[in-house]
């Protein structure tokens, strides 16, 4: 009996630090492909310790985790668009699993790991950025195609043709997008391929019409961390920025689409990062943006980038509230008026930025109506002609839309204004070239009395130059 006891207690001695070592396991292996960076999630049982780092001649990836065992195939970080040439693995240490990706051009490395989700798991992300970008065309959610550039591309900005009448440009962006699903809604409705589908449908609408062209981030389904969307706007010269999202809520009875501004408080809080931050006054500095603060001293540098971030907000309320009162014509509306909240993708003190959440993808009715072709037409439409009207009657100078409305060309519909603090009918009917009996006949209005957030139509009128 004791020596029964004594075997036990030493297989246990020997079995236990082999689990130990393999305690977590990898189930499963994803690669989204990006414009200039390929993504890499490993699905994992547990939370696990890893060290990534690259070696030289020929280049490698080297990627090493602590207490894991491999319980999956790695076909699919090859092929294709991937500069992955090879994928070897090894157990340099008891317990330690070693994956080297041998690469066909020189890329930088970054990992992190992600806590579970609603979708997923344990996830070890490893991201590699090109040291050039790439011609690349999305085929599917997790492959592309494409061939490498041969020389560094400059950003495209918007063009200003001989007649300086150059385009408006409208940067879209989709939410989320390749690991992030965003939210999700019934029957597995991923609210990234949703807004995609009305972003592109938006990108066909606006390139449609002369004098304005649109420019999505976001191409295709991979994930673009949420500055850097902004980046992306600014460096294709955007006039104005529009995230389209769909929402999420505890209750799948909560309906209606929104338009989110920044909110005043997350305003003051990015001016001042932008001051702090050497990285982003360097970004406006070398001409991305439009504020310019290289040969001003602190004190004067924060008060012209205040003034440029108030000016941004106020004129995207002004676009926020078109969209919105559009949006209100085909689909219920969750707000009657632009909300405001600290959104990331909406802090840039250089061009104006709108959040649409075109419904809640959580509700069954409306989840069937985002994934519906003709809703999101209209949607798309609706945005659109809140777009238009917005700069229709704020045409950035040297454009082809001023270009009409100084020649007296440009003939705009009836539209909406919500009434601000300080404003009275007759600065409103100078701002709009209307008369204040106009404005009162089309409101039926007895006195001349507003109130801060009334809704105005203005009729139609044709604008000259203001």
């Amino acid at each position: 009996m004791r020596f029964k006891s004594l075997l036990a207690a030493f297989v246990v001695c020997i079995v236990l630090p082999v689990q130990a070592y393999a305690s977590t396991q990898i189930n499963s292996v994803r690669l989204w492909r990006a414009p200039d960076n390929t993504r890499l999630v490993f699905d994992l049982t547990g939370p696990v310790e890893h060290n990534v780092f690259t070696l030289s001649a020929p280049d490698r990836i080297v990627i090493d985790i602590k207490k894991t065992k491999l319980s999956t195939e790695l076909k699919a970080l090859t092929g294709g668009q991937s500069p992955i040439n090879k994928v070897r693995t090894g157990n340099p240490k008891a317990g330690e699993l070693r994956i080297v990706l041998d690469m066909s051009e020189q890329v930088t490395p970054k990992s992190f790991t992600l806590a579970p989700n609603q979708k997923y798991g344990h996830r070890l992300v490893v991201d590699l950025f090109d040291e050039a970008p790439r011609n690349t065309a999305t085929i599917g959610p997790s492959k592309s195609i494409g061939t490498p550039a041969k020389a560094t591309v400059a950003p495209k900005l918007s063009k200003l043709p001989a007649s300086g009448k150059r385009d408006i440009v409208i940067a879209i962006d989709a939410g989320h997008g390749g690991e992030d699903p965003g939210a999700i809604g019934p029957g597995k409705l991923y609210e990234k391929n949703v807004v995609l589908s009305i972003a592109k449908e938006l990108q066909r609408q606006i390139n449609a019409e002369k004098g304005f062209r649109a420019e999505l981030v976001r191409t295709g389904d991979y994930f673009i961390p949420l500055r850097r969307r902004t980046a992306i706007a600014r460096q294709k010269g955007a006039d104005l920025f529009v995230s389209i999202h769909a929402d999420a809520a505890p209750r799948a009875s909560a309906f209606g689409a929104s338009v989110f501004a920044l909110s005043d408080s997350g305003a003051t809080s990015e001016t001042a990062r932008w001051l702090a931050d050497s990285e982003n006054r360097s970004d406006l500095i070398g001409g991305a943006g439009n504020v310019k603060l290289d040969d001003k001293d602190a004190m004067l540098a924060g008060v012209l980038l205040d003034l440029s971030m108030t000016a941004s907000l106020s004129s995207s309320l002004d676009v926020g509230q078109k969209v919105l009162s559009n949006m209100g014509r085909i689909t219920p509306l969750h707000k009657k008026r632009v909300e405001q909240a600290g959104f990331m993708v909406l802090k840039s003190p250089d061009m104006p930025s709108i959040l649409v959440e075109t419904g809640f993808i959580t509700n069954p009715s409306e989840s069937r109506k985002l994934n519906n072709r003709s809703h999101q037409q209209s949607l798309a439409r609706a945005i659109h002609s809140g777009i238009r009207q917005f700069f229709q009657q704020n045409p950035p100078p040297g454009s082809y839309v001023a270009w009409l409305r100084d020649s007296g060309k440009l003939a705009i519909g009836p539209r909406e204004h919500v009434v601000r603090s300080g404003e009275s009918l007759s600065l409103i009917a100078q701002r709009y070239q209307v008369s204040p009996s106009q404005l009162r006949n089309a409101n039926k209005l007895r006195t001349d009395n507003l109130k801060v957030g009334q809704i105005l139509t203005v009729p139609a009128t044709t604008l000259a130059g203001q």
